[in-house]
């Protein structure tokens, strides 16, 4: 029998998203507006606000965008209240050491333990996790991944802050899952897995064409030719969002305590070559360097970030970790999400590619890379 709290909703949901204003924030801003009938209001929570969201409001929708930090208990319980639905997204994503471990942890591991905490105390019983393929790999051992799904053994080594903290974070709200809440009801959680998300708005993307404006036009390449990576679309990892939410809430037996790799129809191909495929139009050259030199200038870059420390922030793309995952083939499966709650990509490739060709379009031309 239905909780009688479902029963009562059935004229609209109240949605939080946490980290609502960031890049895949928006995306599911988005999504959820154009393609969830059962929903009222969406709570956008983040630190850094974009106000003229809320202009995005629709006669049936209303969108909501609180200011706050997800590390302060009181703002998360303020933001929680009166909702039905969380979709957690809020976190610190960094692999180039530019913000402190303790940081990482602070926001990625405390601030989910303060959204179950306001879960339990305000009786919210549904939380999706937005977690990370990072939580399983690629590790830093060169282990290969291929068309892995949610079972497949791997090595699963962690050495830096982000992965472990979401490795954390992931554990936690899964071990929520079957708890009791405020009024004796239970909660359901889920966890998705994004393999590296791309499309509009993309800030790494946005660095690569940066990095390329500032060498005159070069980006020095050298990871094997043979490697893949599995990249999604953000808007796609939004409707998966969408349609995990959707079903958590109405078969929360099926889903609940389930853990989901997220993947479309993107291409494989290595990271350097996915998004020159979007760059192309800027004429970037590339300088092929021999892999062992390449390994070099990441522990030169490692050396340089340890001595400039005190004096200035020293944090380049290329490390000796972001070079081992770039070297380290890592694709996956979604079938089981597609098992579990009908997932199909939203978009296809051919959309995702346009979208974001669209938005890369609009990036400022230099005199050195411009167009022929």
């Amino acid at each position: 029998m239905p909780d009688q709290k479902m029963c009562s909703k059935d004229s609209g949901l109240v949605y939080l998203i946490t980290g609502g204003c960031g890049f895949l924030g928006q995306h599911l801003l988005k999504v959820l507006l154009e393609k969830e009938n059962k929903v009222k209001e969406i709570r956008l929570f983040d630190k850094h606000c974009d106000a003229s969201l809320q202009d995005l409001s629709t006669d049936r929708v209303k969108v909501v965008v609180i200011q706050g930090d997800i590390t302060d208990y009181m703002n998360v319980l303020d933001a929680c209240h009166g909702s039905d639905l969380i979709i957690h997204s809020a976190s610190l994503v960094d692999v180039w050491y530019r913000v402190p471990e303790k940081t990482i942890h602070t926001v990625n591991v405390g601030g989910t333990k303060n959204i179950l905490n306001a879960c339990t105390e305000l009786g919210i019983q549904h939380l999706v996790y937005t977690s990370s393929m990072e939580v399983v790999g690629p590790n830093v051992k060169g282990d290969a991944f291929i068309r892995g799904n949610e079972d497949t053994p791997y090595n699963v080594c962690h050495e830096m802050p982000y992965p472990k903290s979401k490795a954390t974070a992931e554990k936690l709200v899964l071990e929520a899952n079957g708890s009791k809440v405020k009024g004796g009801a239970t909660m359901y959680t889920c966890a998705l897995r994004p393999t590296g998300i791309y499309g509009e708005k993309h800030q790494l993307m946005k660095e690569f064409y940066m990095m390329g404006v500032r060498t005159g036009g070069w980006l020095i390449r050298g990871v094997p030719q043979d490697t893949e990576h599995g990249r999604v679309y953000a808007g796609n990892v939004a409707w998966m969002h969408l349609l995990a939410a959707r079903a958590l809430y109405e078969h929360p037996d099926r889903l609940a305590g389930e853990v989901y790799f997220c993947y479309d129809d993107s291409p494989y191909k290595s990271y350097e070559d996915f998004n020159m495929q979007f760059l192309s139009a800027f004429r970037f050259r590339s300088l092929q360097m021999p892999l062992c030199l390449l390994w070099m200038l990441a522990c030169i870059n490692e050396v340089l970030r340890w001595l400039l420390r005190p004096v200035c922030s020293f944090t380049p793309l290329l490390n000796r970790y972001t070079l081992a995952v770039a070297c380290t083939s890592f694709t996956v499966s979604s079938d089981k999400a597609l098992r579990h709650f009908q997932y199909r990509p939203l978009y296809d490739w051919q959309q995702c590619r346009d979208r974001t060709q669209g938005w890369v379009d609009t990036f400022p031309m230099d005199t050195s890379t411009k167009k022929a």
